[in-house]
């Protein structure tokens, strides 16, 4: 478990992402949205990608599209994904003098506010792509979610964030961006219509991606309320581990039990988040869990 020391200024930590099972979009067909979120501001960029893009792949995008505006980070914040696990990211850290950090097993997130602010996101962009949202304009191009998505990273940074009661764009920039759709003029009468298309897809997609944030912001909420209680585990507790995860417990993914153990506890690492003695067949597996992904021995 990582122990994270608050960022004094923006992009200095960035919580990073995937989400996949996206419908294909864009010219390239991309199926996947990689989310970068900046942990001092709270600003997301959404870059639409590949499931199976190599780490060298990542590598260039992070590249091209996100370290021109933000210089270089001090610390990823990441789930074990073979991407940053391999040989060439390690280096590509050790070359820079850049930290690369691990998350729980199993688990994108490494504290609470962490935990909601990806969990959100994520809801947000399935509900952002869901039921093939295209817009087809003037010229006949059809517009997806890969060319619609910065209508939804906008209407997120220019929205105050619960957990600092500023709008991410003002943590990271000192100013809140003047939106197009409030300086469109309205009354126009001679307008083109490749322009006319233009707008219309602007106010589309500005009222599509603030229906699915508000939707997210509440979703959130209410699963949150309901299901975040304080955990009570303590060291020395024998507790069972969910093999949901688990690829290479023997035996058929039908027949495995639902939990594997029982494990020892060996150390707390804050309120979310424990160490476990692993044996067995998992010995060799990352050692430190999520809560939500165990559970208390119960002794008859």
């Amino acid at each position: 478990m990582i122990q994270i020391q608050e960022p004094k200024s923006p992009w200095e930590i960035v919580h990073m992402d995937w989400v996949t099972a996206l419908p294909p979009g864009g010219d390239r067909s991309y199926n996947a949205c990689l989310v970068l979120v900046d942990r001092y501001s709270k600003t997301p960029m959404f870059l639409p990608c590949h499931k199976d893009d190599t780490a060298m792949d990542t590598a260039i995008m992070i590249w091209n599209k996100v370290i021109s505006h933000t210089g270089l980070f001090q610390n990823i914040i990441s789930d074990r994904d073979p991407k940053f696990t391999s040989a060439l990211w390690t280096n590509l850290h050790n070359l820079f003098g850049t930290k690369l950090s691990f998350s729980t097993a199993y688990h994108p997130q490494t504290d609470g506010l962490a935990e909601r602010m990806i969990q959100t996101l994520e809801d947000m962009i399935r509900r952002f792509c869901a039921y093939g949202l295209e817009f087809k304009d003037s010229d006949g191009f059809t517009h997806d979610w890969c060319t619609l998505i910065p209508a939804l990273e906008l209407a997120y940074k220019t929205s105050i964030h619960s957990s600092t009661g500023k709008t991410p764009a003002m943590l990271e920039k000192g100013w809140n961006p003047r939106l197009p759709y409030d300086t469109l003029k309205k009354d126009l009468v001679d307008i083109h219509p490749t322009a006319s298309s233009f707008k219309i897809m602007l106010d589309k997609a500005r009222h599509h991606a603030n229906r699915c944030m508000q939707d997210s912001f509440k979703y959130a909420k209410e699963r949150w309320d309901k299901s975040h209680k304080p955990p009570d585990f303590k060291i020395g507790d024998l507790v069972l581990v969910s093999t949901l995860n688990f690829n290479n417990i023997k035996g058929p993914k039908k027949l495995k039990d639902s939990f594997a153990g029982p494990f020892m506890i060996k150390a707390l690492h804050g309120p979310n988040a424990v160490q476990l003695e692993l044996t067995g067949e998992l010995m060799n597996k990352h050692q430190t869990f999520t809560v939500v992904l165990i559970k208390k021995l119960q002794l008859k």
